[in-house]
């Protein structure tokens, strides 16, 4: 059972590293080399799923290493597999032949190898380990056009936003491993599912870590921003890295340490309403944005927004059914995002005009994602939305309330996107076609799209409650399917109404919303400010006090060694030197009277007992 996880995650974790290394060379067999790997990652997940195995290995003195799947995790580790095969096989009709392709199908795999790691581990050391290759990689596929300056710009600032939040993960190892007491079976503490019962202060440590590191991974406020620059990346990038793996792994994490959020008294309720205020903040950006991908990004962090709701109101099976149901729309949308702006050049609404209607099944499978994420019915984010909204309400009925307004602004954005697509355009230049070999797997996505809403329902949701091994999670009731997607019919059809007329906002509303709340620049004047500001502060004390001090020291010892040298040692010199001109002379007087004749001997002696006895009688 250990062999089949480390098969696992080592296949495409070692395909991956193999690529980079043999680099150009292998451009031409790379997609065939990704796809068998993710086709053969994608088969040992699904047995996983159902076997559930664990893999332990020495690690560390008390520390060993392991991985284990359960109900969560084989859910998690099916869903990106899918979607990496499913990315990858549009990678590999898409991609142009001219590019670094060993390099770009050897990070993607290496990406999907360490979401995988993250998914799988079970304790706080090996997830650090998958978290980390995860966050470079991310990094390194952002920036993977990294001759142009904005983007590896771009890519700098999403590795330093969410390097600065992952942190949160150190302090809560730290915290862990202090509440254990210092004992050698460090085990025990630092397994994910024995965070929870640290005792204070501990405990807030941990939970306050977990959930710093998580905010920041999946992108939700304050760290929202970091997002709006991966777009930079390559479509397929933004497809994954958006959907199925990086952006996710906060939300999973969150969902699968709700036991320590409840534990720690304060957690589920800061997460939930974060989410809350994500889903509804992140929907008004959206809804203000004038770039599909930047749109699309937007949207990312609203519906993910729901996952973390879910994971602070207790809601495990919505909050992963939505989880599973986003995956598969928004690595759809990104991928026929990235299609047209292959075809058509640009990725601006007003220029996107009638591309749906020049690239039908494109436009179409695009339009059953978008229909998703606005939660109409029979769609899967419709039904999945539901069932974590009924945790909500059972937990508050305002945050049920907020929820709805974050469901209410996703179709919002859902079917402003889908008007600009949809219009006819007055002129439309000739594009260049889409591949045959990049459709497919966008209508696989958009067949995804439907057929997992029948997971929201029993008895499909029972079963899935089994798998997760949760009980008492709250079920929606009809009046809450009929209201949301009522709800969405509503805001879809104003929309559509509305039509391309400014939003009704005060100008500088809607400039903030469309610069996503000026978050990026607030962490500027926050945080890049003052630190530049230090770290100046600290080289000019560097220069005009430690530089001079050092050199100041320097000379001075410089200088008492010349006056050592001139003085001192002459002095010694002079000294030792009459020592042993002393000691030379006091040599010579002692070798006079040795001249080996025995009258000269008994001559001393007496003369010496001569001189005694006189001291003796003038003593006394």
């Amino acid at each position: 059972m250990s062999t089949l996880l480390w098969a696992l995650v080592a296949l495409p974790l070692g395909a991956g590293v193999l690529l980079l290394v043999v680099g150009r060379r292998a451009d031409r067999a790379a997609p065939g080399v990704a796809l068998a790997v993710a086709a053969s990652a994608l088969g040992l997940a699904v047995t996983a799923a159902f076997r559930h195995p664990s893999a332990r290995a020495p690690f560390l003195d008390g520390l060993p290493m392991r991985l284990a799947v359960d109900g969560l995790s084989g859910l998690l580790a099916v869903t990106v597999t899918a979607v990496t095969l499913v990315v990858l096989l549009f990678s590999a009709a898409e991609f142009g032949s001219g590019e670094a392709r060993a390099r770009f199908f050897g990070l993607m795999l290496l990406f999907a190898g360490s979401m995988l790691v993250t998914v799988t581990a079970a304790t706080l050391p090996v997830l650090l380990m998958g978290w980390e290759v995860m966050g470079a990689t991310s990094w390194a596929l952002i920036g993977y056009w990294w001759r142009d300056p904005e983007r590896t710009s771009a890519a700098d600032t999403a590795f330093l936003t969410t390097r600065t939040a992952d942190l949160g993960l150190y302090l809560a190892a730290g915290a862990a491993l202090a509440s254990g007491g210092g004992s050698r079976n460090s085990n025990s503490s630092l397994s994910l599912d024995g965070l929870a019962r640290a005792d204070e202060p501990w405990l807030s440590f941990i939970t306050a870590g977990v959930v710093v590191a998580a905010l920041g991974k999946s992108a939700q406020l304050p760290f929202s921003f970091w997002l709006s620059k991966a777009m930079r990346g390559p479509s397929p990038v933004s497809a994954l890295l958006h959907s199925a793996t990086m952006v996710v792994a906060g939300a999973y994490l969150l969902l699968r340490t709700g036991p320590l959020l409840d534990a720690s008294g304060w957690g589920d309720d800061v997460v939930a309403w974060t989410g809350a205020a994500t889903a509804i903040l992140l929907g008004l950006v959206a809804i203000a944005q004038a770039d599909l991908k930047q749109l699309l990004a937007a949207s990312s962090c609203a519906q993910i927004g729901f996952m973390v709701l879910a994971a602070g109101a207790g809601a495990t099976t919505g909050g992963t059914l939505q989880l599973v149901a986003h995956a598969a729309a928004k690595s759809l949308l990104f991928l026929a995002a990235g299609a047209w702006l292959t075809a058509l050049g640009t990725q601006q609404l007003p220029a996107l005009l009638g591309a749906a209607r020049h690239h039908r099944t494109v436009g179409t499978a695009f339009t059953v994602a978008a229909l998703s994420l606005a939660g109409l019915p029979p769609l899967s984010l419709w039904a999945a939305k539901d069932v974590l909204l009924a945790g909500a309400l059972e937990r508050s009925p305002w945050l049920y309330a907020a929820g709805l307004a974050g469901a209410l602004l996703s179709a919002v954005y859902s079917a402003r996107a889908l008007w600009f697509v949809w219009r006819p355009a007055v002129a439309r230049p000739e594009a260049r076609r889409v591949p045959a070999g990049a459709v497919w797997p966008l209508v696989l996505l958009a067949f995804a799209c439907v057929a997992l809403v029948a997971l929201a329902f029993p008895p499909m949701l029972d079963s899935v409650d089994r798998v997760l091994a949760v009980s008492g999670q709250p079920a929606p009731h009809v009046w809450e399917f009929v209201l949301s997607a009522g709800l969405a019919l509503l805001a879809t059809a104003a929309v559509w109404g509305w039509g391309a007329r400014p939003l009704p906002l005060v100008a500088r509303a809607k400039s903030g919303f469309a610069d996503w709340l000026g978050l990026e620049r607030a962490a500027h004047v926050l945080l890049v400010a003052p630190t530049m500001r230090l770290a100046r502060a600290a080289a000019a004390f560097d220069d005009r006090v430690l530089d001079r001090a050092v050199e100041g020291s320097a000379s001075a010892t410089v200088r008492l060694a010349r006056w050592t040298n001139d003085v001192v040692e002459r002095a010694v010199d002079g000294t030792v030197g009459a020592v042993a001109a002393g000691t030379r002379a006091l040599g010579r007087w002692a070798r006079r009277p040795q001249t080996g004749q025995l009258h000269q001997y008994l001559a001393q002696a007496v003369a010496a007992f001569t001189v005694l006895a006189v001291v003796l009688v003038l003593v006394r």
